[in-house]
């Protein structure tokens, strides 16, 4: 075990944690149960907020239990450890004719992460979240009990730990549903839009024929709210897939290079060149889902203090109202974001106890340079909209959000903590649950 400091993605902070590295099983069986406090299971440290950390406290760190189980191509279940990340599966599947069916934006983190925040892409009016393709999953607890749950048996562990944010116990390995494809290539169209009106309607009229849709939005634009509607299919197109272009974020500056001067000029230019661009385009997979993924280290661009992520979700019935008002404030507040991501959800509800995708929702997600005082601000303003909408917060995103938010957003909680591991606790959890 050694101690050092520790921050999520967003940079927030920097705070000592013990940590003890889990290669193997047998090593996490025969070391959790046996922990002298309160730990957390870490994956790749993805998350934006504060929902995989535990200051001054114990992390075991599960990337390194990542090893490959089994694989049943006529059942399509991919067996695996939880500290493997969506991208050392897709590495590996993608060139035999297999994908997950559901990532989120960014393919580093493991497959605990992803379960533990039942996380969503850009096709859950399709697909749903990542919860609605998981089999299974072996949860060791504590207190060294090991639970084999699924939907057919042990269904209430199941339900608590998809998006039960790591607080049931500690993923040890899980099934998968695997997709077969025909080509990672996506048959894409990228359409502009003026108004947010022209956005639910293609966002409606593109459900039934577009597995994937996402929108880039940009909220210096007024009361037009202009944007960037895409939409994709998985293509027939069988032509060879590139090697990634990786590059790196070089240093971390010693401020924000995302500021008033650069967000405007830079939302300008990324909406004139992108409308100008071919309507229709083929573009491999990773790309399109997963853009900055191709840019190691990006969030270093915030600068020291670091950046939060609001993502909100509102029922679609006020969900043009809401989203105009909240970027009515935004723009009044002279803060902002390059990474403006609205979409919709489908019409399922996510299975999970604290799952964050809504059946038939609206999600807008927006970073934000950490300015202290007048960003907390800003967030206490749009929590207001969020709350009076009927809305909650994502909490992988989550660095802030008020208790009383939270216990709006989230009804079931108290069905919830009846499957809470007493030996586990992170600074979410004691910051909105109190464990």
């Amino acid at each position: 075990m050694i101690s050092e400091k520790l921050s999520s993605w967003g940079n927030l902070s920097a705070n000592l944690h013990d940590i003890e590295y889990i290669f193997s099983q047998k090593q996490a069986i025969n070391t959790i149960p046996h922990a002298p406090k309160k730990g957390l299971a870490f994956g790749n440290g993805r998350s934006y907020g504060d929902v995989p950390l535990n200051s001054n406290g114990l992390i075991w760190n599960m990337s390194g239990l990542s090893r490959f189980i089994s694989f049943d191509p006529e059942q399509a279940i991919l067996h695996c450890e939880a500290g493997i990340t969506l991208q050392e599966i897709h590495r590996v599947f993608n060139p035999l004719g297999w994908m997950l069916p559901v990532t989120p934006g960014t393919l580093i983190p493991t497959v605990g992460g992803a379960i533990a925040n039942d996380v969503h892409g850009k096709g859950h009016h399709s697909s749903g979240s990542f919860g609605d393709h998981l089999l299974y999953i072996k949860l060791l607890r504590t207190d060294g009990e090991i639970i084999e749950c699924s939907r057919q048996y042990n269904a209430d562990w199941f339900y608590a730990t998809i998006g039960g944010i790591g607080l049931t116990g500690v993923i040890l390995e899980a099934k998968l549903a695997m997709r077969k494809i025909t080509s990672t290539w996506i048959d894409a169209e990228t359409i502009p839009f003026y108004h947010l009106d022209n956005f639910f309607t293609l966002s409606d009229s593109s459900e039934q024929a577009w597995e994937y849709s996402v929108s880039w939005i940009d909220c210096f634009s007024g009361k037009n709210s202009r944007g960037l509607f895409m939409r994709g299919n998985l293509s027939q197109e069988t032509k060879p897939t590139p090697s990634p272009k990786e590059r790196s974020f070089p240093i971390m500056p010693p401020v924000s290079l995302v500021n008033g001067i650069s967000l405007p000029l830079f939302n300008f230019a990324y909406f004139n060149i992108n409308r100008l661009k071919p309507r229709k385009q083929l573009i491999d997979f990773e790309p399109f889902f997963y853009p900055l993924d191709a840019i190691h280290d990006w969030n270093r661009m915030y600068g020291p203090k670091g950046f939060f992520q609001y993502q909100s979700v509102i029922p679609k019935e006020v969900g043009k109202v809401a989203t105009d008002e909240m970027l009515k404030v935004i723009k009044k507040s002279g803060e902002g974001s390059f990474l403006g991501v609205l979409k919709t959800f489908g019409h399922s509800e996510s299975g999970g106890l604290l799952s964050f995708p809504m059946k038939d929702g609206v999600t807008l997600a927006l970073d934000f340079p950490n300015k202290g005082e007048s960003t907390l601000r800003l967030f206490n303003l749009l929590d207001r909209i969020v709350e009076e909408a009927g809305g909650r917060l994502y909490l992988a995103k989550d660095a802030r959000m008020p208790k009383s938010l939270f216990e709006k957003g989230y009804p079931r909680i108290a069905e919830f903590l009846r499957f809470h591991d007493k030996g586990i606790s992170s600074n979410l959890s004691r910051r909105l649950l109190g464990v």
